[in-house]
């Protein structure tokens, strides 16, 4: 299978920079796996697991929240808001966030913006601690 150059940009730095085979990550109208060869292409990135599958076949897991995806003239770019591989995710934190989440969530009479914030905390504790529990798989 042919490769590709990818290339992973965060606010903190360069997560990636090398060739791969394959880029799977959620995007806003679902999964998307791009190859080698793919068809220009262009989108946001949704909240979820994103994966690469390196030359040698080997799959390496990471949570991705938003930003954006671009497949231009066999050069992949992901620009993520958030990218954090899945041996770097700290579980414990990831379990506390989502108690936290759940407690407000529990509560009567929190106004709109509350409710909003600790739903969007609570997803993405959920996938943390997802792809966290999945990174030997």
């Amino acid at each position: 299978m042919a490769s590709f150059p990818l290339k992973i940009l965060t606010p903190d730095g360069i997560a990636f920079d090398g060739e791969v085979k394959s880029l799977s990550c959620r995007t806003i109208c679902g999964q998307v796996e791009l190859m080698a060869r793919h068809i220009d292409y262009c989108t946001a990135v949704g909240m979820g697991e994103a994966h690469i599958t390196s030359e040698d076949g080997t799959i390496r897991r990471a949570a991705c929240m938003g930003g954006m995806l671009s497949m231009i003239g066999g050069q992949c770019r992901l620009l993520a808001t958030t990218f954090e591989w899945a041996d770097s995710i700290d579980r414990e934190r990831a379990e506390r966030s989502k108690t936290r989440a759940e407690a407000v969530l529990a509560q009567k009479g929190i106004d709109k913006h509350e409710l909003e914030l600790a739903e969007a905390r609570l997803k993405r504790a959920l996938v943390r601690s997802s792809v966290a529990s999945r990174q030997n798989l």
